[in-house]
């Protein structure tokens, strides 16, 4: 296993662990590495420093490990009820949720895409709904 320290085309940082190298340049290519704050699968390594784990040091890496991996288990947990509950309205969500709001369609449970101009612009009408980063499918 080897951890990378990955950047987002908008900035964020994140970690992200793979088999090897190799199995990180063909999820990448393949658009299968996603940011968890933003969902974006522009994805290149970012700088890192060597981590040489040490005596206590170790139990602390192992614990952040253990809760990375909870979180992307619930986080797979959530997008399995989304899938399972909502109508997936593609790239459509920002008129899709105000059809709703204005009750211009019936009202539903709806996920799609949403540019932050659409979001921001969501927002500002007072329609509520949430960002979710969405974690690639993986077979792993």
């Amino acid at each position: 296993m080897i951890s990378f320290n990955l950047r987002c085309d908008k900035d964020h940082v994140f970690e992200a662990w793979f088999k090897d190298g190799k199995t990180y340049d063909r999820q990448a290519k393949q658009g299968k590495v996603a940011c968890p704050v933003c969902g974006g699968v522009k994805v290149v390594k970012a700088p890192m420093a060597p981590n040489i784990a040490k005596g206590a040091s170790r139990g602390a890496a192992g614990k952040a490990h253990v809760q990375a991996a909870k979180l992307r288990k619930n986080l797979e947990k959530l997008r399995n009820e989304v899938t399972e509950n909502c109508d997936y309205v593609g790239d459509k969500f920002a008129d899709e949720a105000r059809k709703i709001h204005y009750k211009e369609s019936d009202e539903r449970n709806i996920y799609g895409e949403a540019s932050d101009e659409d979001a921001q612009s969501l927002e500002e009408e007072g329609i509520e709904f949430a960002r979710v980063p969405w974690l690639p499918r993986t077979n792993s």
